[in-house]
């Protein structure tokens, strides 16, 4: 089988990744409701997760909005929440 990498699955999984890390710091370190909530967010960005929500319902998650959503979380996380002030 050979899988074709672009830059749209590099970037999903870089972003899926790092959202993914937030998570799981945020669940160690301050809190497991935003940890859970990001881990289940970052479920969204694998290229897979697209094409079973194309295959079952018809839609997937744009590459400009997991983007979007990734950079917000990132902002949220470095600028809000308890684990931006514990990296500071």
């Amino acid at each position: 089988m050979r899988v074709a990498f672009n830059s749209a699955h590099i970037t999903s999984w870089v972003i899926g990744l790092v959202v993914f890390a937030i998570g799981l710091s945020n669940l160690v370190l301050v809190h497991p409701v935003p940890g859970i909530v990001f881990l289940l967010l970052s479920l969204v960005y694998p290229p897979q997760v697209n094409a079973v929500l194309k295959a079952r319902f018809g839609f997937s998650v744009p590459l400009a909005v997991k983007v979007i959503l990734g950079l917000v979380i990132i902002w949220f996380t470095l600028g809000v929440s308890d684990l931006g002030d514990m990296i500071d």
